[in-house]
């Protein structure tokens, strides 16, 4: 909400106090006050958050409006304050049913009628809600995705023709993002029985092909208005590091925590730890109690009181520490938590985002730590292609899709520049500021300054010859057999193969173990060497790779910098370099779009959408943001230039090629 959520103590189960409406609230549109201020005051805000006065404008005066904005930015009164000025009875689609409890109270209490609609609810209490809900005698009705199931439920909705309908936390309307929710699916069918109402989709991270996915999931039309803002948070000092095995990762926890926490019991806020599994999670929270934190485990393998008592536990503010998988965090609103640490990375930017946005939320210093290990990448490859209980393994075109979500976030793990600025750029939030924040960890290893770049055609060289190496390994052994054959080491596996005697044996023995290792993970981010799907995840030369090492396409990576001293040894390095990153074989980051280049962007997201409503496809099976991208920037002419635009291989050239290099064309006319 735009301010305080009000008293706890419910009126009744939770619910605004029902009454009855005047005849604005017989499903009429009341007069609209030209003043919204004085709108505004009846929720007891004295002013607008910044966009919040023009997502409302939208909304009324256009009818649509997907909205994106962060957490605790004040989403939800811009569809509250209309629900209020239209009269009848709107909806709002949230799966956060603590926050149903919160805002709805926190409406009675200002004297707007509302409730919500959940399954926490018994039977008796449901249909007496539905009733009331029949008789309009709310403005505000918050629903649980799953009871759109219901025919009964959307009959409902259709008799009472809402003037305004919400879909709170709207990514999880993406089956392919990082928190995919299968009711969310069937909001369409909601939205269909009510052609009259205003639709307000919102949610705190959306790139612009989830955004595109949104529209096209909820039947919206192309052109529906988007507002997005804030996501910058500069509060936040976000770091990366390194690390060999679980004794470094725990240093840099602990390290982090005094940093940002001071020590157990000194009432300087909270933090929260995300493991990468249950047994994880447990032990590391027993670790940090036994340290001196009031710290407890949460995950999803605890019952439902267990969790729940975990949760209220931290709210209110009597732990210190939460250590969680992914199945904790939506819907908390603590304002003091100092520090987000993540053991392991996970499945995308987005999901990194989100997480590591529950720190500082009350705009004071707060701190995220990434903690990465090369393991960590053949253990999300596993995952991406492990299939359901009970089901067939993920389509290819899934796995593909799931797979690039994470390459994203490993790249920008790789630093190379500031870290907001890149997080701003992935999410097409490039206007919000471009100048660096100042005091992630790249911007402070850019700040000390570094050596000299390598030359160009040596480090497409270097990088040429870890490629020769995955070569001599393809589909046969993992990451570690491949930079033992690089470094010249001595291993079994290259012993009784006769790798031993391979003229790539040792051709990088000049370069550290670990920096062959990361100049290979690179290779993976930059999509020249994959993962098999196997138990044991092997090494894979990609045809995108081959090219590179046969000189045949440009080595365009940003190559790891070489470090000494303890650093070296156990991992407490950033991802960036332990001093200014030397730019390698080509620029890491790609340059913000501006001008014609990001009008050609918008133009080329619009057709993505037209191909994908017509083929019945998700936007993403067209192409990844980071295509459109390059192909606004490279200005492709012919399909042999497409294709060797990034993730636009024979398949896409042949089924989208055209219609892209159409568009393309018709710019370039103009």
């Amino acid at each position: 909400m735009a301010a305080g959520q009000g008293t706890r103590q419910a009126r009744r189960q939770g619910e605004g106090a029902p009454g009855r409406l005047g005849a604005a609230g017989a499903g009429g549109a009341a007069a609209l006050p030209h003043d919204l201020e004085a709108a505004l005051a009846r929720f007891g805000h004295a002013g607008f958050r910044p966009g919040q006065r023009e997502a409302i404008q939208i909304l009324l005066a256009r009818g649509r409006l997907l909205l994106v904005a962060p957490t605790g930015g004040g989403k939800s009164l811009t569809y509250q304050l209309p629900a209020a000025l239209l009269g009848g009875t709107s909806f709002v689609v949230s799966p956060l049913i603590a926050l149903m409890h919160d805002q709805v109270r926190a409406l009675g209490e200002r004297g707007v009628p509302a409730t919500f609609i959940a399954s926490t609810l018994p039977a008796s209490e449901v249909r007496a809600r539905m009733a009331r809900i029949g008789e309009r005698r709310y403005r505000l009705v918050y629903v649980a995705p799953e009871r759109l199931v219901f025919p009964g439920f959307r009959a409902l909705v259709q008799a009472v023709a809402p003037p305004v309908v919400a879909v709170d936390e709207a990514h999880c309307i993406s089956e392919w993002g990082h928190d995919f929710r299968p009711e969310y699916a069937r909001i369409g069918e909601l939205l269909a029985v009510s052609p009259g109402a205003r639709v307000l989709a919102c949610t705190a991270t959306a790139t612009p092909i989830v955004r595109d996915e949104i529209l096209a999931r909820l039947g919206l039309p192309p052109d529906t208005p988007q507002l997005v803002r804030g996501f910058a948070r500069p509060n936040l000092r976000l770091r990366v590091r390194e690390v060999a095995g679980a004794a470094a990762a725990r240093r840099h926890t602990d390290a982090l925590l005094a940093e940002a926490l001071g020590a157990p019991g000194r009432a300087r806020g909270a933090a929260i730890v995300y493991a990468p599994t249950r047994r994880r999670t447990e032990a590391e929270a027993a670790r940090l109690a036994a340290c001196g934190w009031r710290a407890a485990a949460y995950h999803a393998g605890m019952d439902g009181a267990a969790r729940a008592e975990a949760q209220e536990r931290f709210c209110s503010g009597e732990l210190e520490v939460m250590v969680a998988t992914n199945a904790f965090g939506m819907g908390i609103d603590r304002a003091d938590v100092r520090a987000v640490v993540h053991l392991a990375p996970p499945a995308s930017l987005e999901a990194y985002y989100q997480e590591v946005g529950r720190a500082g939320r009350d705009g004071a210093p707060a701190w995220g730590l990434l903690v990465l290990s090369p393991r960590d990448i053949a253990v999300r490859r596993a995952l991406i292609e492990r299939p359901a209980a009970g089901a067939a393994g993920p389509a290819p075109e899934v796995v593909e899709h799931r797979w690039n979500l994470f390459r994203e976030l490993l790249r920008w793990a790789e630093g190379g520049s500031c870290r907001h600025v890149a997080i701003l750029r992935y999410f097409g939030d490039e206007a919000e500021e471009v100048g660096g924040c100042g005091h992630c960890d790249v911007c402070e290893q850019l700040a000390r300054g570094g050596g000299p770049a390598p030359d160009r055609e040596q480090a497409a060289l270097l990088v040429r010859k870890a490629l020769s190496g995955v070569a001599r390994v393809h589909r046969r052994f993992g990451l570690r057999a491949a930079v033992k054959l690089l470094c010249g080491q001595a291993d079994e596996r290259l012993r009784w193969s006769g790798l031993e005697r391979s003229p790539t044996f040792g051709v990088l023995r000049e370069r550290s173990e670990r920096w062959v290792s990361r100049l290979l993970l690179r290779c993976v981010t930059a999509g020249w060497v994959d993962f098999t799907a196997l138990e044991r995840p092997r090494l894979a030369l990609t045809p995108e790779g081959l090219e590179v090492m046969k000189g045949q396409r440009p080595a365009r990576v940003l190559l790891p910098a070489e470090r000494t001293g303890p650093s070296a040894a156990g991992g407490a390095a950033p991802a960036g370099g332990g001093r200014r990153a030397p730019q390698g074989a080509g620029a890491r980051e790609p340059a913000p779009l501006t001008g014609q280049a990001a009008v050609l962007f918008e133009a080329l997201r619009a057709e993505r959408m037209r191909l994908a409503r017509a083929q019945q496809v998700p936007p993403y099976v067209v192409a990844s943001d980071r295509t459109l991208r390059e192909l606004a920037a490279l200005r492709p002419r012919t399909m042999a230039e497409l294709g060797r635009i990034h993730g636009i291989g024979r398949a896409r050239a042949a089924r989208f090629g055209r219609a892209l290099l159409a568009v393309l064309a018709r710019h370039a006319r103009s």
